[in-house]
């Protein structure tokens, strides 16, 4: 399996130039080797994992390289960084029965515009391809609160109410939609998203993250 996948023919030529390192041991090509990729899958799953639950699912614990990747893929305009980060959450995500329906927590406005993309709609646009699933963007924000730097009982406060089915969209109860997101501080983000779903007639939800914070 591939990584470092530019998400624009416009990036593309760039490789040649100023090609991919692997952000964990710095081979040249890609950037997240099937090695250090191995590694942080088997480092996580005897930890983070067996505390999840069959509808809510992690990558590993946010620290370590793991760690340094989410924060790279943030805070720097790094979009082949999307990539590897939806081929790791496509490995601890079972296969589903049921269609299944990819569906984004919706980033806030600014941070699109200052990223030059959506970083969680590259994801899982990624990851849908990767199962051969729907993705589609069913939420949209009602409020751009940033929430870094709040503690949870402000987090639990910003979440109510900042999401809102799309217009026109209807769900179908014989679907699993799956959220996802990049980090799991306290939940309230995922969980406020979950019940706007559940409202509207997701009978079956399941939530996914990168990286979850202790």
């Amino acid at each position: 399996m591939g990584f470092g996948v530019k998400n624009t023919t416009l990036i593309r030529p760039l490789d040649l130039l100023c090609p991919h390192f692997c952000r964990g041991c710095g081979r040249l090509g890609e950037i997240l080797c099937e090695c250090c990729k191995n590694d942080i899958l088997e480092s996580s799953k005897l930890d983070v994992r067996q505390r999840m639950t069959a509808n809510m699912m992690s990558v590993g614990w946010r620290e370590g390289l793991l760690g340094e990747l989410v924060e790279a893929y943030k805070y720097d305009p790094v979009r082949a960084m999307g990539g590897a980060l939806a081929e790791l959450l496509a490995e601890v995500i079972p296969s589903y029965r049921e269609e299944v329906v990819v569906v984004p927590l919706p980033t806030i406005a600014r941070h699109i515009r200052e990223r030059g993309f959506d970083h969680m709609w590259l994801i899982a646009k990624r990851l849908a391809r990767l199962k051969s699933w729907q993705c589609e963007r069913l939420l949209v924000r009602t409020k751009d609160t940033v929430q870094v730097g709040a503690n949870r009982t402000e987090r639990l406060s910003q979440a109510e109410g900042a999401y809102e089915m799309r217009r026109g969209v209807r769900l179908e109860a014989g679907k699993v939609y799956l959220l996802v997101d990049d980090v799991w501080t306290t939940g309230a983000s995922m969980r406020a998203a979950k019940k706007v779903l559940h409202e509207a007639g997701a009978k079956k939800i399941r939530l996914a993250v990168i990286a979850t914070s202790r």
